[in-house]
């Protein structure tokens, strides 16, 4: 249980620090966003195959284990999905729009919106990193919480700018990074508990992680690497996150 706490509190960290990254480069180029970005989904992508949805294969029982793998990834990516169509988008708040108009951003409850749209991603990756420790293996665990945590660095610089841009001041924006890690942490208990109170659902658990983690990345994250013509740059970022994630889960091993 320690050992899931201090996951959680590092997987949700990571968003405050990548948020205190993002006050020291107030407007990083798109070049250098699109490379850490692309490096983290490589990183996200391994950890949920490797940690989460080959697990879930290996768990099930029996021939109808495909089926209730396959079955988990895909009512994860619907699940976001159907939470996409009824919140904003946080690519659309950041990234690709990071030069919003402050006269625009003003007549929205900026506050509540980016709590909004950044906690619903981080719920369903928090969720993620607990329900992996549910497999008992920790070293798989800590390479789908290592991948979440990489993916939240950037992901916490790139909120910065546009909350500054919309005149919010520094205290409180750093308070909403903070929520949105205090998020994450939630989902990581929500999904370890979950687990230890119904191990029968682990196969089909780790397979719906999985697949909210895969639909991020082509929804959210391949997208935005590659709208500003840095595609090759981004293609290789992502290949060697990939593979580094690879290599640190053969050791760990």
């Amino acid at each position: 249980m320690q050992m899931v706490l201090l996951t959680a509190l590092g997987v949700g960290g990571a968003t405050v620090i990548g948020a205190l990254l993002g006050f020291l480069f107030k407007n990083p180029s798109h070049r250098f966003q699109d490379m850490i970005l692309s490096f983290a989904a490589g990183v996200m992508l391994a950890a949920a195959v490797v940690g989460l949805i080959i697990p879930s294969l290996e768990y099930g029982e029996g021939k109808v284990r495909i089926l209730i793998t396959v079955a988990g990834v895909l009512c994860g990516a619907v699940c976001l999905n159907l939470i996409d169509r009824l919140v904003p988008h946080l690519h659309k708040m950041t990234g690709t729009d990071q030069e919003i108009h402050p006269e625009k951003t003003a007549q929205l409850n900026k506050v509540l919106l980016f709590v909004i749209a950044i906690g619903i991603h981080n719920l369903p990756e928090g969720i993620a990193a607990g329900v992996s420790f549910g497999s008992g293996n920790v070293a798989q665990a800590l390479t789908v919480a290592g991948g979440i945590a990489l993916q939240n660095i950037p992901e916490g610089m790139v909120i910065i700018a546009p909350m500054i841009a919309a005149g919010m001041s520094r205290k409180r924006t750093l308070l909403i990074a903070l929520a949105t890690g205090v998020v994450e942490v939630v989902g990581t208990l929500i999904g370890y508990f979950a687990i230890t109170i119904s191990a029968a659902i682990l196969p089909f658990a780790l397979a719906f992680a999985g697949g909210t983690m895969l639909y991020v990345i082509s929804d959210e994250m391949i997208p935005e690497t590659h709208a500003h013509g840095n595609e090759r740059v981004a293609t290789y970022s992502l290949l060697i996150g990939f593979c580094l994630m690879l290599v640190f889960d053969f050791l760990l091993g």
